[in-house]
């Protein structure tokens, strides 16, 4: 996490050639660059994070105030409607909802949220069984196996979250990097299932950590594509550890083998006579919803099209509260307005770009990036013709590591696919703005794995060079306390200076990023 990707271009021959793309400042950017201020970028702000929007929640009232916003202000500024004639790509979601969820184990009820949760999106389900499997961390590996010696079938499996180490390091990559078995929890779901498991119970040791960090998903209702609705009756409840082991201390000597089989890094697989008792309910509806889509129009490259892209929507009023999002992403979105305005501006002096420029402004993104995968999915204009997508998604704060110097921002996905993407986007930093360019998060054994977790993914999944342009998770992510007086407006400035920099290059070079690389990531 803390090293930076080894194939990122540092050889002085590679330095040369990015600085050759900018050898003179282009004065006529600059002019347009510096239209971009930011008084502008927090009035937009100030109204768009308010109250009024109701925390932008996909398909409900303030998301669709905040549409109108887009479309008013593209439409003053002179851009063209970017689907069809329209301003918004319509479609259809389905919002689930609980009706009902229990958990039981011993006779003794779990309290939702409490004590347990799990992600919506299951088909309703009851079942009891008689026995409760101890499966250790629930690994099934050529090397380790938590299987051996016990038959799981028509039985719920309970396990650790994570993976056994061993003096600091985990035994699968010998390092104090976790492997797929601590980041893909697909991967022991998919074992359980194929040894006849029933559900899965997973013990989390920082259960109020883990679900804080998910509470606004939990707390609100999941939203999901309409072919894509759950077809799954294998269900995974988070559990705390507390709770587990005071089910568990009905069995006093069972549980301290299992407690002296993990200090050893090696759990000893077990059953208990535990019955556990499991009912989910849950009720669907159709939610309409929008991407907001804004054109300009190229010149003797216009069939080419470069995407500028942000979500709009946040995760709504959770237990009352309005989470207003300003930094996530309503920093994001204000400043692809901005960028919008200043391309417009360009083209309207008679410094219009080559290539075509769509602005988008996903919905869904915090259900699970369901805009720009409808969008990917539909796109407007062909997707092989589409040269790059610039992401911005919460670059409003500074993080606990940049907590002295507010002039950087984390640059994600530039080098996956595209050396000439990368080194364009490097020398518009070092020629214009020269901020620091942070690649912590783009090293593919970053546990937070943001490269998957904002648009721009549905678009390097296709093949298309992406940047994802980040400052970093704060204190008030997801949280009421996300609100615009906590905004850092001259480091958002210089940041979207930048991004206009990267696209004017990408919108008027002689020819569009290579793709040279195999994009050898996949989403868990």
């Amino acid at each position: 996490m803390l090293l930076r990707m080894k194939n990122i271009c540092l050889s002085v021959g590679c330095l040369f050639a990015g600085f050759g793309l900018f050898a003179q400042k282009d004065t006529v950017a600059e002019k347009f660059a510096a239209t971009i201020k930011a008084e502008e970028l927090k009035a937009h702000l100030e109204i768009f994070a308010s109250d009024e929007f109701e925390g932008r929640e996909t398909g409900e009232k303030g998301q669709k105030l905040a549409k109108d916003y887009l479309v008013k202000h593209y439409k003053e500024y002179g851009l063209q409607p970017g689907n069809n004639g329209s301003y918004t790509q319509d479609f259809h979601l389905v919002s689930i909802e609980n009706e009902g969820v229990s958990l039981a184990i011993g006779g003794i009820e779990l309290t939702p949220f409490e004590d347990f949760f799990y992600f919506k999106g299951l088909k309703d389900n009851t079942f009891e069984t008689e026995e409760l499997a101890y499966v250790g961390y629930g690994i099934d590996d050529d090397k380790y196996s938590d299987y051996e010696g016990i038959d799981v079938e028509g039985k719920v499996v309970l396990m650790y979250n994570g993976e056994p180490a061993k003096k600091g390091k985990f035994i699968f990559t010998n390092s104090e990097v976790a492997s797929d078995w601590t980041f893909d929890r697909k991967k022991k779901m998919e074992v359980a299932k194929a040894k006849g498991a029933k559900a899965m119970i997973v013990v989390l040791e920082n259960y109020t950590q883990q679900f804080g960090r998910f509470k606004g998903y939990l707390m609100a209702n999941r939203l999901m594509s309409p072919e894509k609705l759950p077809q799954d009756d294998f269900p995974i409840f988070y559990v705390s550890e507390e709770k587990v082991e005071a089910l568990l201390n009905q069995f006093p000597k069972l549980n301290k083998k299992i407690a002296k089989a993990r200090s050893k890094a090696k759990a000893k697989s077990m059953t208990f006579p535990l019955k556990v008792k499991m009912a989910i309910s849950e009720k669907k509806r159709l939610v309409n919803t929008e991407n907001v889509l804004a054109f300009i129009e190229g010149s003797d490259l216009k069939d080419e099209i470069l995407v500028i892209s942000s979500h709009f929507d946040h995760i709504g009023i959770v237990d009352g509260q309005i989470n207003n999002g300003a930094d996530d992403d309503g920093s994001g979105t204000v400043s692809v307005l901005e960028l919008a305005q200043a391309f417009a501006e360009a083209k309207e002096n008679g410094n219009g770009p080559r290539r075509s420029i769509l602005f988008m402004n996903f919905t869904g993104e915090e259900k699970g990036l369901l805009g720009s995968e409808f969008y990917s999915d539909n796109p407007v204009f062909a997707l092989e013709n589409t040269v790059a997508d610039l992401n911005i998604d919460m670059i409003g704060r500074r993080d606990a590591k940049h907590s002295k110097d507010p002039r950087y921002v984390y640059i994600i996905g530039s080098d996956k696919l595209s050396s000439d993407l990368h080194n364009w986007s490097e020398a518009a930093n070092s020629t214009y703005t020269n901020i620091e360019l942070d690649y912590e998060y783009n090293d593919p054994k970053d546990p937070n794995r943001f490269y998957y977790r904002s648009d721009h993914y549905n678009f390097a999944k296709h093949g298309i060079p992406v940047i994802f342009y980040f400052t970093g998770v704060h204190e008030d992510y997801h949280k009421p306390t996300d609100t615009v007086e906590k905004i850092e407006f001259n480091k958002m400035e210089e940041i979207v200076q930048l991004v206009f920099h990267t696209a004017w290059k990408i919108a008027n070079a002689d020819s569009r990023p290579v793709v040279d690389k195999e994009n050898d990531f996949e989403a868990k």
